[in-house]
């Protein structure tokens, strides 16, 4: 690829030519979703100085004279920049930056990577990480403080669940943070205990806040350095834009310093970590959007349950593996209605989780209520809609509710879910072309740092429910898998959609913005499994190069 400034003469026409844009992207064997929503090829981008698509060009088309930069493409292809619709942008860049066990498949091995972490950063007060998986691990139970004793026990420890909804705490951890036997389970949450009723290590959902209150802030500087670690992780795997679920007014404060420092490279739709901080930083109603379209604060992120692999989710019927736990409410029905009232009177758009099937249920009989007063293009969204009553997924249509899932949800908990829901439940299981089927608008995502953030990845698995060894044989309840173009659509035009983005990016058009991909192949084309195997090359921000492997 070249990229060359033209001066002289040229310079001095252009200053004088209103209708020189400032890049010409030429050369490129271009696949994209044109206005129609279908597939369209094209040789070259006209993009004005500002980022925007002035024109896509076909082989035939007239090129402009005199633009300042050309970028010569040399045949490589390109297509959309994605987008993720379900993420967590300061969750992935201190996941980078502190102690990962998501690679680990027992506890010894987890353990052993912690007692090295602690080793080779003797400097720290508390060990901190996340990604730890009992289920996959093979233990068939949470794990303990005594045995994470074993790997460090001079410094207090506290380490994430790879769901997030769960904490591992060593003893100086709960020692530090004061919890007891006598210690009661907060609303919407649950302390694991011994037989003699103690603590014995692990904190699901709000319980976690027992010990993250007593967890040293990460400073500034510490939050600057994790939101660039994340916008390099994202941007090394094509994504251009994201919806980051759970914005805190600190995270907020660090995308502000970036956009002043015209460090924030990728585009952010933020959707604000509760009530309190959608008001503290959208005031009376959404932001406008900031720093060319990079960043916007378009609504609130509610939690209405917890996750399917620490028993959270919130069911109907009690685990088929716990028969005593029907999982955790974390809102009751009041309080969920009073919360999406006052996010709604201001016109901030509501995104609520909601995993389990009594979850989903009362998010959409919220969503009922609430839309007989709040009318006009409110784009409900539903995080997640994992496990759905299948009565229940045509009431997703009526009111033209995003559903907003993560494809590589359902390879990683396909056989935890088996186990948690047992055999009859499974029909509305990550039901997506039900869903769609419904009039459900899909929003395609990873919940990074969860999964991996890979695109490719989540493409791949909405086309076929297979995992990476091509399991199950024909994909688990292969009638839910999506098309080639819904599952890219999902990744893109419709993920846009999903955050009040459409016709600012999302699609290669005239007027939207100038974010692209350079692949090493066609995804349009290509089987799902050489979908997956795709390798970025650059990614394109607004016209600029932002990324490019190796660099």
């Amino acid at each position: 690829m070249k990229l060359l400034p033209l001066f002289g003469a040229t310079l001095a026409l252009l200053c004088s030519t209103s209708a020189a844009a400032d890049v010409l992207i030429d050369n490129v064997k271009g696949v994209r979703i044109d206005e129609d929503g279908e597939v369209d090829r094209f040789t070259g981008l006209w993009v004005d100085d500002d980022g925007t698509i002035l024109e896509v060009l076909d082989k035939g088309d007239k090129r402009p004279e005199h633009p300042k930069y050309l970028s010569d493409m040399d045949g490589q292809i390109i297509v959309p920049g994605m987008i993720d619709a379900h993420l967590h942008v300061m969750g992935i860049g201190f996941g980078a930056l502190t102690l990962d066990l998501s690679e680990t498949n027992s506890l010894e091995e987890a353990l052993a990577l912690i007692a090295q972490f602690a080793r080779e950063n003797p400097g720290r007060p508390w060990i901190l990480g996340r990604g730890w998986n009992q289920e996959k691990w093979g233990l068939g139970r949470f794990p303990t403080a005594e045995e994470l004793d074993r790997a460090v026990s001079d410094r207090p420890v506290f380490l994430e669940r790879v769901d997030g909804h769960a904490g591992w705490a060593n003893t100086l951890a709960i020692e530090t943070a004061k919890i007891d036997a006598d210690t009661k389970d907060p609303v919407g949450g649950r302390i694991e205990r011994d037989a003699a009723g103690a603590p014995a290590g692990v904190f699901v959902d709000a319980a976690t806040d027992l010990v993250q209150k007593v967890v040293p802030e990460p400073r500034p500087v510490d939050r600057d350095a994790a939101l660039q670690e994340a916008q390099q992780i994202l941007l090394a795997q094509g994504i251009t834009a994201v919806a980051d679920m759970g914005t805190t007014l600190l995270d907020w404060q660090t995308y502000r310093r970036a956009g002043d420092r015209d460090q924030l490279r990728i585009r952010i739709m933020s959707y604000a970590a509760g009530i309190e901080a959608m008001e503290v930083i959208g005031g009376t109603g959404p932001t406008p959007w900031l720093y060319q379209d990079r960043l916007r604060l378009n609504g609130v992120k509610l939690y209405l349950d917890g996750a399917l692999g620490s028993r959270g989710a919130w069911l109907k019927q009690p685990y088929a593996d716990d028969p005593q736990n029907t999982g955790l409410p974390l809102l009751s029905d009041t309080q969920l209605r009073n919360l999406m009232s006052r996010a709604a009177m201001e016109n901030y758009q509501i995104a609520v989780h909601a995993i389990g099937d009594a979850a989903n249920a009362e998010a959409l009989a919220a969503i009922e209520e609430l839309s007989e007063s709040y009318r006009g293009d409110r784009r409900w969204r539903i995080e997640h809609a994992q496990i759905v009553d299948p009565l229940d997924i045509e009431r997703f249509g009526e009111y033209g509710i995003i559903a907003s899932v993560q494809p590589v949800h359902q390879t990683s908990d396909r056989v935890m879910a088996e186990a948690r829901l047992g055999p009859d439940r499974l029909l509305g299981a990550y039901a997506w072309a039900s869903l769609a089927k419904s009039g459900a608008r899909l929003a395609l995502g990873s919940d990074a740092p969860v999964e991996s953030a890979n695109p490719f990845v989540g493409m791949a698995v909405a086309m076929t429910r297979m995992d990476a060894d091509g399991l199950p044989l024909g994909g688990w309840m292969p009638d839910e898998r999506l098309s080639r173009m819904e599952a890219w659509r999902g990744f893109t035009s419709d993920a846009a959609f999903a955050g009040f983005a459409e016709g600012r990016f999302g699609r290669l058009v005239k007027g939207e913005r100038a974010d692209f991909v350079v692949v090493d192949r066609d995804i349009s084309r290509a089987s799902p499994e050489a979908i997956r195997q795709t390798q970025v090359i650059e990614t394109w921000v607004g016209g600029v190069r932002a990324y490019r492997r190796g660099q």
